[in-house]
């Protein structure tokens, strides 16, 4: 196998990794075939190779505060991450002169196939940074999706836990550090717009409704009766240390300390700061507004969804996609007895209240009580279709009041490695007609089980591989493996409502839409509202739905061409696997084969199935 990435899918193909990957079988497994007496050379230089990764690995963990924290590390645990832009220039040189190293230093053509893989894989992970860093001020710091303004008190209510009061004093420690690092933020920001880079005139509604609610409540509302969302936070978690009354009273008074002299001032300054910057935003939604926004488009789609595939091409993939779909919906509606045009089928099933649990908190929580069950039963059936299990718990959590309104419509956030944080499938209930049930089963298998959760936390928990690929990914992969597993499900019997399968077949539509519209907004210049339009009138997903969706994609770019795009890889890769096997190919192999090694590219993820099915083949 070369250094490179080989080109096992044609000129199509190119393999762009967006992060990094997993893993894979032992590095103490020596090279198929290999001489017994070249084993110990081969394992030595792997081992040298994964202890370099290891240092690697670690060398980039102490950087970043955050990171640690995300990682269940709290040596750093008092700090936000350095921001700056001369930091991110540290942070690139550094990984550039490890690569150097590494290819200075190891001798591919002596690691066994494992440690070859991780090679590769860092090797090219850094050639696509390289390719993105050019455009690292593209990226909109303050947007509905992953904005600052918002991503700083959910990392503070959801990662930054207290077991001890050291943990408490460094919760304390960070919202002092609010000023400086939201400070750093804000600077970005304004570096960026003097470029000409900023969000659409919309997202700025959104980002300032976020950050005004930070602020809302006590201790930044003079006469306020309730707690803002963060002083709830440390309240509760001060509650659950049950320190004496004098310590209370003291860590509270902390508290309130830093978030008036730190946060406040923070937040205030940013509300100024996008009050101001807003007079200059356009409705102009695209990035092809921006300086080289065609060649940055032309970047993110390649990072995305690990292919050459232009514009136009996904553009047409997606209307191909989407005209069959509808065509499967068409003989739903005539299972179900609907006498109309699908259109129509889609306004009643946007409509009809049976599809609808009632916008109310007893309607959210039998969403969330249904959506537990239908993962608790996927889990009993699961040894039909897998060899190997996370270990890590899975829950499902409603998104949090402060966030809800400008968070997407579902998410995971993936377990800690040391077990002490289940992996979490968040549903965002702030509209329940934006929820349909005929779609919650669909979301639920994409978000939990056997989705997001078997793919990441089967990651992160595979052994003897380097830490870069457990917590890396690419977003073709996941995404797809994600859309794939709202598929297969179908295949096991389930989706037994008409409905529900209708409800997967819409998902999957969503998804198919999505190549339309995200290229129609970033290439051929779509508005907002034609993109919505397209939505409205292609999907039976709500207006509101729809009109979030494209608030979405016009933030991030290319990220949701990686869904469908990732999912017909691996069907493909499947039935070509079924093909070839016949009566040998077996699923639970297919499924390990492609969870064992973790996250990869798409052209990689061929190389590791075609190996698969030559192994099976041989006997």
């Amino acid at each position: 196998m070369p250094r490179t990435l080989k080109m096992t899918l044609g000129s199509a193909l190119a393999i762009a990794v967006v992060a990094c990957g997993q893993q894979a079988p032992s590095s103490d497994t020596p090279v198929a075939n290999a001489p017994a007496s070249t084993a110990p050379a081969v394992v030595s230089e792997s081992e040298r190779l994964n202890a370099f990764f290891e240092e690697a690995y670690q060398k980039t963990v102490e950087r970043s505060p955050i990171t640690q924290t995300y990682l269940g590390i709290k040596t750093d645990y008092d700090k936000w991450d350095i921001v700056t832009d001369e930091r991110a220039i540290e942070n690139f040189e550094i990984q550039k002169e490890l690569v150097e190293r590494m290819r200075a230093e190891y001798d591919f053509e002596a690691l066994d196939e494992n440690a070859k893989l991780s090679y590769r894989l860092f090797e090219y992970r850094f050639e696509q940074t390289e390719k993105s860093f050019p455009w690292r001020n593209y990226s909109y710091t303050f947007n509905q999706m992953f904005g600052q303004q918002s991503s700083i008190p959910a990392f503070m209510i959801n990662q930054h836990r207290v077991a001890s009061e050291s943990d408490l004093q460094a919760y304390i420690s960070r919202l002092n550090g609010v000023a400086e690092y939201l400070g750093q933020h804000v600077a970005n920001s304004q570096a960026a717009a003097e470029q000409g880079i900023r969000p659409p005139a919309f997202v700025y509604e959104y980002v300032l409704n976020d950050a005004q609610n930070v602020l809302t409540g006590f201790p930044f509302e003079e006469g306020a009766t309730e707690d803002s969302p963060l002083f709830a936070d440390v309240r509760m978690k001060i509650d659950a240390l049950k320190l004496e009354d004098a310590k209370v009273a003291d860590y509270l008074a902390q508290a309130e300390a830093a978030m008036t002299s730190s946060v406040k001032p923070a937040y205030e300054n940013l509300i100024s700061f996008l009050q101001a910057d807003l007079q200059q935003a356009t409705t102009d939604d695209g990035v092809w507004k921006l300086p080289d926004g065609g060649d940055y488009y032309a970047m993110r789609l390649n990072q995305m969804t690990t292919t050459d595939l232009t514009a136009d091409e996904i553009h047409q993939i997606g209307l191909s996609e989407v005209a069959r779909i509808h065509d499967e919906m068409r003989v739903i509606m005539e299972t179900v007895g609907f006498e109309g045009t699908l259109q129509e089928f889609f306004e009643f099933m946007r409509t009809d209240e049976q599809f609808y649990y009632p916008n109310t908190d007893e309607g959210r929580e039998q969403y969330l009580t249904e959506a537990t069950a239908i993962i608790d039963n996927m889990n009993t059936r699961l040894p039909e279709i897998f060899n190997v299990f996370p270990k890590a718990d899975l829950i499902v959590k409603r998104v949090e009041t402060f966030r809800e309104k400008s968070a997407g419509k579902a998410f995971y956030q993936r377990p800690s490695p040391d077990g002490s944080r289940p992996g979490t499938y968040y549903a965002n209930l702030y509209d329940m007609a934006d929820m349909p049930i005929y779609q919650m089963e669909a979301l639920a298998y994409h978000e939990g089980n056997p989705g997001h959760h078997m793919q990441i936390a089967i990651a992160q928990e595979l052994q003897d591989i380097p830490k870069f690929r457990k917590f890396g990914g690419y977003t073709a992969y996941s995404e797809g493996w994600g859309l794939y597993t709202e598929y297969f499900p179908k295949e096991m019997g389930l989706y037994e409502d008409p409905y529900s399968d209708f409800g997967r077949l819409a998902m999957e539509l969503w998804r198919a839409a999505r190549l339309v519209v995200d290229t129609g907004l970033h290439d051929k210049q779509w508005t907002r509202e034609e993109a919505t339009q397209y939505l409205i009138d292609n999907t039976p997903n709500p207006e509101g739905d729809c009109i979030k969706a494209i608030d979405r994609y016009i933030v991030m770019p290319g990220q949701a061409t990686a869904y469908k795009i990732g999912m017909n890889h691996i069907l493909d890769l499947r039935e070509r696997a079924r093909n070839k096997l016949g009566d040998d190919f077996d699923i639970r192999g297919f499924h390990d084969t492609v969870l064992k090694n973790g996250a990869v590219p798409l052209a990689i993820l061929t190389e590791l199935v075609d190996e698969w099915v030559a192994e099976v083949d041989a006997g």
